[in-house]
């Protein structure tokens, strides 16, 4: 088993990938195990969890990468009013449910009480399958790529 403290600070991006896919809940760790693709087996002592793309581990023929596995959500367009958008977050917000805002849609996890709130509030969405990254405002983890192009330097 390979020990893997942190991301690469420059993988070889010509190299083949293999990836070693992660549910959300393990993937916000710092300290779990993990098959790749190929068998290979790595334990994970991080400083801080990796992101979906991270890559951790190179050898001479292959770089291993993270892979989030997408989940079931519930998607809602961000083609409404801002004051909207803000009401629908707030909403989900109140019922303890993570929420993650993209520059195009909101997205929840699929769950019985976020679809009766919408429907109930008459806010459209529909059902997808997502990689879902939840509380990246709320964890003081924003950067401007989330604000979109206007707020990039």
């Amino acid at each position: 088993m390979q020990l893997v403290s942190g991301p690469l600070a420059s993988a070889d991006s010509s190299l083949p990938e293999i990836a070693l896919r992660v549910e959300r809940t393990t993937i916000v760790k710092r300290l779990w195990r993990g098959v790749a693709e190929d068998g290979t087996e790595f334990g994970f002592e991080l400083s801080a969890p990796l992101k979906e793309g991270d890559a951790f581990w190179q050898t001479a023929a292959a770089r291993y990468v993270i892979r989030q596995q997408p989940e079931p959500v519930v998607e809602i367009s961000l083609d409404i009013a801002p004051s909207a958008a803000a009401g629908i977050g707030w909403a989900i917000g109140n019922l303890h449910v993570e929420l993650s805002a993209e520059p195009t849609r909101l997205l929840a996890a699929d769950e019985p009480a976020v679809r009766q709130l919408l429907e109930r509030l008459n806010v459209p969405f529909r059902p997808a399958t997502a990689i879902f990254r939840p509380g990246r405002f709320a964890r003081g983890n924003l950067s401007t790529h989330d604000l979109g192009p206007s707020h990039q330097h």
